[in-house]
């Protein structure tokens, strides 16, 4: 893994040098091991290295033979050996054992149609110096970063938005309609980000940019639905022979994620995707496999009981984090240096606090089990689609609402009458409007936006209603998406905002890129994915039972106790982290009168009554709302702080070192 960052001027010579050395240096803790630039005309690439292949010769940035085509790249290509070895017996010669000049050569070979060829999570620029194109790319699902901005003739691009802010000509503000979209759904939404002009390339898309032709980008592959399991294709195939298929493919999705030239590690929950991935690692590849995971001091969030039953299931050498209320607030800050997004949840920071304890214990890699609950449905918000549904076909039932029980049992217990009135009355809204695109989420977004109730009056009388937010979603939607089956529709929903902008980007590469480590997603491997598009819906969610055919599959690899136990989402505390006997002081400066009035964001007397009942109470009793609401926030004034009025909020690690590659101005 390593972070990246270029400069192309069409416009005129520009001295790109010292800004590329400031941009890298702000991503150092992407990759502290090296670091490199080339300069060549219009076009400036910079590239920092965490090394993981080829550890002495594969410094980037990387080039051809005839060095003509110059590569940074970020990732990686995961059957690059089968890849190495087609391309030198079509006469290519290579200088490196690196992934990265593999790409060089299929670029040479197949131009944009090298994403075809490659199963990797990336994200890469190429500079082609004979045609004068910069060629960006990143990977189908979004696990690497790509972001940029564009002034006319002129485009600066990098692995995170601070590369960008390096460049002092790029303006710095918060984009109001990025901040309402994460108010309603968690993520910026689309390309947009959370800084006016920043842009991000989409998963499953490049781009090219040349002085004639400007900026285009494109898809080269798109999550669907369309071709499902029950088709005429395979219409009589069983379970088994699904699951069949789905374990073989995962054993290769593990198998070439462990090529590496350091030890591989894990993650390890104690739910059944990070033990199932685990568990394929250990008993084929790994006898001696170390393992992660973090536990909470509040037993309401903490796994570590099903962690340890892990633990001695599969044998391995693990380690573990315990992460307190007082943890979280203490790193918060800089969590947020790390997103560069507002959120709405605390659950970046223990796995902030984990990616370090990996980095302690000296791994540089990972694996993890992240992607699993989106393509096999294993969230709630699928079930809940369903069973409204089921109740929206004869809404006068008192029956049908009850299978809610099935979800929220706790919530339907004796004793709890009102919170089980209150819970059908929410999700008796909007029933009947089934032939929504968006019927599975919207009642989600709507419970979330009401937060935007502590907006300014500024921002208030600003178009961004619910209405308007689902107009622009489904203006994007595949034109066949209403033909999919419901679950689908809900699936490509979660994965396309939820899993690109949120858990693979604050949760995923920015909590583990934070302290140098790479994670590795074998669920995320694209033809995993397209097998779980194709099973037939009734094998992802059977009744209400999730990820069914997964569980099928774990079934003798891994205790049954792990695979049957009921499904706990990964939480983290919220309020008490920042509110009790351990305030953080932060927080009473940021959420002062005077620091709200200055950033113009909120409204003072909202937050303030908000924030008095977390005092009075220590945050012990605040409803789901307010604590997104808080969260939201406090990390909105946090990206102010650090970004707009401070920046940079942490010294920049600029490397004394850099290589320096290229051809002279003259020469061109």
């Amino acid at each position: 893994m390593c972070g990246i960052a270029g400069i192309i001027n069409f416009n005129m010579h520009e001295d790109m040098q010292k800004t590329l050395t400031r941009m890298i240096g702000l991503v150092r803790h992407r990759g502290p091991d090296a670091s490199g630039i080339f300069l060549n005309g219009p076009a400036g690439l910079a590239h920092t290295r965490l090394s993981i292949i080829d550890l002495h010769s594969g410094d980037q940035p990387i080039h051809n033979e005839d060095r003509s085509i110059w590569i940074v790249f970020n990732g990686e290509i995961f059957n690059y050996p089968e890849l190495r070895r087609d391309l030198i017996a079509r006469g290519h010669r290579f200088y490196t054992q690196t992934d990265t000049e593999v790409l060089v050569h299929l670029y040479e070979e197949k131009g944009p149609e090298l994403f075809g060829k490659i199963n990797g999570q990336f994200a890469f620029a190429i500079w082609d110096q004979k045609n004068k194109t910069l060629m960006l790319g990143r990977d189908r699902m979004g696990i690497r970063p790509l972001f940029y901005y564009r002034a006319n003739n002129r485009l600066v691009f990098g692995s995170e938005i601070k590369a960008l802010f390096a460049d002092k000509s790029i303006p710095r503000n918060l984009d109001m309609q990025t901040l309402a979209d994460i108010f309603t759904c968690w993520a910026p939404l689309d390309t947009k980000t959370s800084f006016e002009g920043i842009r991000q390339i989409p998963p499953g898309h490049y781009a090219k940019f040349s002085e004639n032709n400007g900026l285009d980008v494109m898809p080269y592959w798109e999550l669907s639905f369309q071709c499902q399991g029950n088709n005429a294709n395979h219409p009589k195939r069983s379970l088994s022979e699904w699951t069949h298929e789905l374990s073989a493919l995962l054993y290769d999705a593990a198998r070439i994620r462990l090529r590496a030239d350091v030890p591989v590690g894990a993650y390890l929950s104690g739910g059944i995707d990070s033990t199932y991935t685990s568990a394929l690692v250990k008993k084929n590849f790994n006898n001696r496999l170390r393992t992660f995971s973090v536990s909470f001091t509040d037993k309401q969030f903490d796994e570590s009981v099903f962690q340890q039953k892990a633990v001695n299931a599969l044998g391995t050498d693990h380690r573990t984090i315990q992460c307190a209320e007082e943890d979280i607030g203490m790193v918060f800050p800089e969590v947020i240096w790390h997103t560069e997004t507002p959120i709405l949840r605390t659950a970046p920071a223990p796995l902030y606090r984990l990616s370090k304890l990996v980095r302690d214990n000296d791994f540089k890699v990972v694996l993890t089990g992240e992607g699993a609950d989106e393509i096999f449905a294993g969230y709630n918000i699928f079930r809940e689609d369903k069973v409204r549904r089921f109740w929206a076909k004869n809404p006068d039932s008192t029956m049908r609402p009850r299978l809610l029980e099935k979800l929220y049992p706790y919530v339907f217990s004796e004793g709890n009458g009102k919170a089980r009135v209150f819970l059908e009355m929410f999700f008796e809204k909007d029933l009947l409007k089934v032939d929504l695109p968006v019927y599975s989420h919207m009642l989600r977004w709507r419970n979330t936006a009401q937060i935007k109730s502590f907006f300014s009056n500024d921002l208030k009388v600003q178009d961004h209603s619910l209405d308007g937010f689902i107009d622009r979603f489904e203006s994007m939607l595949p034109p066949d998406f209403m033909s999919w089956e419901p679950l689908s529709r809900a699936q490509y929903t979660e994965s396309k905002i939820f899993l690109s902008n949120y858990l693979l980007s604050s949760q995923g590469d920015r909590m583990a890129m934070a302290n140098s480590v790479e994670g590795r997603y074998p669920f995320l491997d694209h033809r995993v994915v397209e097998l779980a598009a194709r099973i037939p819906a009734r094998y992802r969610l059977n009744g209400l039972k999730e990820k069914f055919i997964l569980k099928n599959a774990a079934r003798g690899i891994i205790p049954d106790e792990l695979i049957d136990r009921p499904k706990q989402p990964y939480r983290a505390p919220i309020s008490r982290c920042f509110f009790g006997k351990n305030s953080p002081d932060y927080v009473d400066e940021l959420l002062s009168e005077d620091s709200l009035k200055k950033t113009g964001y909120f409204n003072p007397e909202r937050v303030s009554k908000l924030t008095s009942k977390c005092q009075r109470q220590k945050g012990r009793i605040l409803s789901e709302r307010e604590n997104m609401a808080l969260v939201g926030i406090l990390s909105t004034q946090l990206v102010d702080h650090q970004f707009i009025r401070n920046f940079p909020a942490h010294p920049n690690q600029e490397a004394q070192d850099v290589k320096v590659f290229g051809i002279s101005q003259k020469d061109n």
